[in-house]
């Protein structure tokens, strides 16, 4: 079971994070969060680390629908996209499989919901 819906792009880390933003707006989910990995480890460790972004989204329309049917579902939620360089510059952009994700809750209201976002990020992965 992949909990994750993936693509990987040859194009530069910058233009694919730009490209992964406009998308999201797209399809209706706004960035809450984004935390820069790399500068994260650097400062705290000292350490080098490839580009890897974590962008925290939300679509508040959904987020509402699911928060009505398991009050308790923040827990997981922002849904997250991860954007990091891979070998041979190439840039991996990952999205959570919501449809994974609440299955694991055992909520069935949460079902039809899963499968509505799931095709919304998977319209996201494809147009990049």
């Amino acid at each position: 079971m992949d909990y994750h819906i993936s693509k990987t792009l040859q194009d530069s880390f910058d233009n694919v994070i730009g490209r992964v933003n406009e998308e999201l707006k797209r399809e209706g989910f706004g960035i809450l969060t984004e935390i820069n990995v790399r500068e994260t480890l650097k400062e705290r460790l000292s350490v080098e680390f490839r580009n890897y972004q974590m962008l925290g989204t939300c679509n508040p329309a959904f987020a509402y629908r699911v928060l009505q049917a398991e009050d308790k579902v923040r827990t997981i939620l922002p849904c997250n996209v991860i954007v990091q360089e891979r070998d041979g510059g190439n840039v991996e952009v990952s999205e959570v499989a919501p449809i994974d994700s609440m299955h694991a809750i055992g909520n069935p209201k949460l079902g039809e919901l899963a499968e509505q976002v799931q095709a919304k990020w998977k319209g996201v992965i494809e147009k990049l």
